[in-house]
């Protein structure tokens, strides 16, 4: 049988989740101009809120429900949306949008990493360990970062490794409606958290515009995409694929939030950018008739 339309498919999914990486960025950027009006707590209720009903609109998953459903995973993998996205936001608040992704990154880059045993392996973890050395607050520093901002980076990034994870086995029984589903659960943990810190500021009008870009831009779109590329993909591949994105952030905070980072911060975000694209590289090929690993 041919394979043609297995590459075609891989092909596909590896172009959805590049596409997704970028809205993803631009999104929060976006995001990260609401700040001053709703909070990082109101901002991320506007993206999950809003486009838990756009999908819910779009989708209407409970006409095609499985048989079978996993609803622990469902339920596990909408609460790391949900967790992932706020605790990023609060992070975006003091640090750098490119620094906040390459530390969120070692979420999913660890998980690409686990059980590492070839040599070529450990060269990827010392590069990532040496970009995190670069970018923590560890000693006195004129530009230092700050340590609560590091710290949820840090959790948002626990929060990615579940949510590719458990994506896996919720998208496995679900679908592309495991994205609705998911985003609506999350929906659920930020909402509420953020109405009680932004209050009536969330019902303005005037930033409707702007919610509706960020729900579109950095949940919908981008996790519909990433959707169809980690059905289609292994989860150590799909982690690795994702090496672009602390530059790809980075890029757009100096574009659209004219943030400027030190030539130590663009070295630490390329350290952990090549780790990332290294271990991806070093993949060890299936041989003929084998499974690809998960």
């Amino acid at each position: 049988m041919s394979a043609r339309p297995d590459f075609s498919r891989i092909l596909l999914a590896i172009g959805a989740l590049l596409i997704g990486m970028a809205s993803y960025q631009f999104g929060a950027a976006l995001a990260k101009q609401l700040f001053p009006a709703v909070g990082a707590e109101g901002a991320a209720a506007y993206r999950l809120g809003l486009a838990a009903l756009i999908l819910l609109a779009w989708r209407r998953p409970w006409r095609n429900a499985p048989a079978r459903k996993d609803r622990l995973a469902l339920w596990g993998y909408g609460l790391a949306i949900g967790a992932m996205n706020l605790v990023f936001y609060l992070s975006l608040r003091t640090i750098p949008l490119g620094i906040a992704v390459a530390l969120e990154f070692t979420g999913p880059l660890a998980l690409a990493l686990l059980g590492s045993r070839r040599w070529i392996d450990f060269v990827w973890i010392a590069l990532v360990v040496v970009g995190l050395a670069m970018l923590l607050p560890l000693r006195e520093q004129a530009h230092a970062l700050d340590p609560v901002g590091v710290m949820y980076a840090l959790a948002a990034g626990v929060g990615w490794m579940l949510y590719i994870v458990l994506g896996k086995k919720a998208g496995a029984a679900y679908g592309a409606d495991a994205v609705t589903w998911g985003t609506s659960i999350a929906a659920l943990v930020t909402v509420p958290i953020g109405a009680a810190q932004a209050g009536t500021a969330l019902l303005s009008l005037d930033l409707l515009p702007f919610a509706l870009g960020v729900a579109v831009l950095s949940s919908a779109l981008p996790y519909t995409l990433e959707m169809i590329a980690l059905t289609s993909l292994p989860s150590r591949t799909f982690s690795t694929l994702l090496s672009l994105e602390p530059a790809i952030a980075a890029a757009a905070g100096v574009a659209f939030l004219g943030e400027h980072l030190s030539l130590l911060q663009w070295s630490a975000i390329a350290a952990i950018v090549a780790a990332a694209a290294g271990t991806a590289l070093s993949l060890r090929r299936p041989r003929s008739g084998e499974l690809p690993p998960v």
